[in-house]
């Protein structure tokens, strides 16, 4: 009979299966399948893996439950069966295993980002969590182990409902980078005293990278830590072959890195994407030979105390800031990228544009999933040659989030001041219809991830050097179906360090009065969005099949009612003046949209206005 997991490994190594998805891929298994599901419709081929580990010489065999949470279950239509999938995996494991190895409860990240960057609450997280854990507890496991998150605020979440279940040990391990960081940039030797003070009993890394980085991180952290270390590396990095991922390190290269492992203080060593059960073979046989050698740990000078940053206020940030906050009326002209290379009209435009009056541009990203110059080029060339301060309307779709810091610190360093930051849309349309969105994080996310960096911060905490100094806006909604949670995002939103506001276009000043009236608690000047409507079709299509848009039933009949495209276009103007006019009563500005029409449009709605 197996002794309890700590005790164990409180005289011994302890050596991990490998991966479980390597395998079921090898086997036949097609990506798209749900990993976690052939538990209960293909109990013999998991089975199959545990016991082709268990024979190598694993000694905890992970069941195959990472993705078993309803969040991730649910795409499959399986979201009512965490607790089927997941007690059937330990099971199987059981079966396995026969008391001659402990199992451990498998259990991965959610897949979707957390608060501050994500919409999902860490106590909705922590709910979520618990009901995977409390179906491996009721299966039996030995020990719960909590792998390849990226996020210490989803660790946490999951760390703190097993407390709450159970008094099952706890590994928590979280994924690197190729600077040896984690995703988000945390280094090892914050986050693993971190782990420690949630209360896991092992702390440890997997996955990401291969032995080598993973070393390098583990001896940073074992400086630091007191509690035992798990490391469980891929076999390298994949390469792509013929649509097949391959890991291309030896099970020798891999075993001698096992032995440093255990010199470097590391009590439970195994193996992520790409280990075989012939990795763990070797692993095994390494570390049985390096029981014997003392363990050491590598010092790893402490870093250097960082100075205090001090913050750029508003008015130094950008021009659009102080006018705003001398309570100015401000005048925003939406502008479209080019199509092509060569920004010579946009520039005219911007350049007579500012003649005119209009105090800066806002330029939107490249509609509808067509090839235009990027929003951030033109920016920078307005910017430069026609002596316009912009807005960049940035949109989190098509993004990662570390791709969005990367992006924001460059945007920074030539030029851009103003961000105007939206969640953005699925791409739907377009000259390349099998465009795909990706949605990483929304704005409220983005808009925190701004701020850290006006802070001298980066996603990890960790000090950039000179603070960045944007002057950052967000994007409301007041026609939104749901105002009550409108009203909840914009709250998130502001308290993530937004300091402007440009709404959804608005036909009815009434409305934004009053969505203005129920949002005095939030303190930042509200710019309004107006749409200049061209014809009845158009004003037709922006009222039925464009979100976020309301076009009231007689400003629709008017533009109906105008009879021709001449007339039409008089009207739209008209419509735009008179809210022009009705909306810098209410707002502090108004942002004025054209889409894809004449600048010349922009000027005849504000000359009249």
């Amino acid at each position: 009979m197996l002794k309890p997991f700590l005790e164990h490994l409180d005289k011994a190594f302890v050596i991990c299966d490998g991966a479980m998805g390597t395998q079921l891929y090898s086997k036949g298994v097609f990506l798209n399948r749900c990993f976690d599901e052939l538990n209960l419709s293909r109990a013999p081929l998991v089975r199959e893996v545990h016991q082709e580990y268990l024979w190598a010489g694993a000694e905890i065999l992970e069941t195959n439950t990472f993705g078993a949470n309803r969040i991730k279950l649910e795409p499959h239509g399986l979201a009512d069966r965490v607790r089927d999938i997941n007690i059937s995996g330990v099971q199987i494991a059981q079966e396995v295993a026969q008391g001659s190895a402990y199992v451990g409860g498998s259990i991965g990240p959610l897949g979707i980002r957390l608060e501050p960057y994500g919409k999902l609450g860490v106590e909705e997280a922590r709910r979520i969590f618990a009901e995977q854990i409390a179906a491996l507890v009721e299966g039996g496991v030995d020990l719960l182990c909590l792998e390849t998150f990226t996020d210490l605020r989803e660790i946490e979440a999951a760390i703190l409902a097993a407390k709450e279940l159970c008094d099952l040990p706890v590994m928590a391990q979280l994924t690197l980078e190729e600077d040896g960081n984690s995703l988000d940039g945390t280094p090892p030797e914050t986050f693993g005293p971190h782990l420690e003070k949630l209360g896991a009993d092992i702390v440890g890394i997997n996955c990401g990278v291969g032995p080598q980085v993973m070393l390098e991180s583990i001896e940073r952290m074992a400086r630091v830590v007191t509690r035992k270390i798990a490391a469980q590396p891929n076999a390298g990095k994949p390469r792509n072959f013929e649509g097949r991922n391959l890991y291309l390190s030896s099970p020798e290269y891999m075993a001698s890195y096992a032995k440093r492992f255990v010199r470097a203080g590391v009590r439970v060593v195994g193996g992520c994407c790409g280990t075989t059960p012939a990795h763990i073979r070797a692993i095994r046989a390494a570390v049985v030979a390096a029981k014997s050698g003392a363990s050491r740990i590598v010092a790893v000078p402490a870093a250097e105390p960082t100075a205090p940053v001090e913050v750029t206020p508003v008015e130094e940030r950008s021009h659009l800031g102080r006018l705003i906050l001398a309570k100015k009326n401000i005048t925003v002209v939406e502008m479209l990228p080019p199509r092509g290379v060569d920004a010579t009209s946009a520039l005219e435009a911007a350049r007579h544009l500012k003649d005119a009056g209009v105090d800066t541009l806002r330029i939107s990203e490249a509609p509808r999933a067509s090839a235009r110059m990027g929003a951030i080029a033109l920016a920078v060339l307005l910017e430069r040659d026609a002596g316009v301060e912009p807005i960049l309307h940035y949109t989190c779709s098509n993004r990662r989030l570390l791709a969005m810091q990367s992006e924001l610190l460059g945007a920074y360093a030539i030029g851009i001041r103003n961000l105007l930051l939206s969640d953005g849309e699925p791409i739907r349309v377009g000259d390349y219809m099998d465009a795909t969105a990706v949605f990483d994080v929304d704005s409220a996310g983005v808009t925190r991830l701004a701020w850290g960096l006006n802070q001298g911060r980066d996603l990890g905490g960790k000090p950039i050097g000179k603070p960045a100094g944007f002057y950052v806006g967000v994007t409301v909604n007041p026609l939104s179906l749901s105002t009550d949670e409108e009203i909840r995002r914009l709250e998130q939103k502001v308290e993530a360090g937004a300091e402007f506001v440009i709404t959804e276009p608005i036909f009815v000043p009434d409305l934004l009065e009053a969505f203005i009236r129920r949002t005095q608690h939030c303190p930042v000047p509200v710019i309004a969005g107006i749409r200049l409507l061209t014809t009845a079709r158009d004003t037709e299509f922006l009222a039925n099949e464009v979100p976020g848009v309301s076009v009231p039933d007689h400003v629709l009949n008017r533009m109906r009612a105008a009879g021709t495209p001449e007339r039409e276009r008089e009207e739209g103007i008209a419509i735009a003046r008179e809210l022009v006019r009705s909306m810098r009563g209410i707002a502090q500005g108004i942002d004025l949209s054209i889409w894809n029409l004449p600048y010349d449009s922009a000027l005849e709605v504000l000359a009249g206005s």
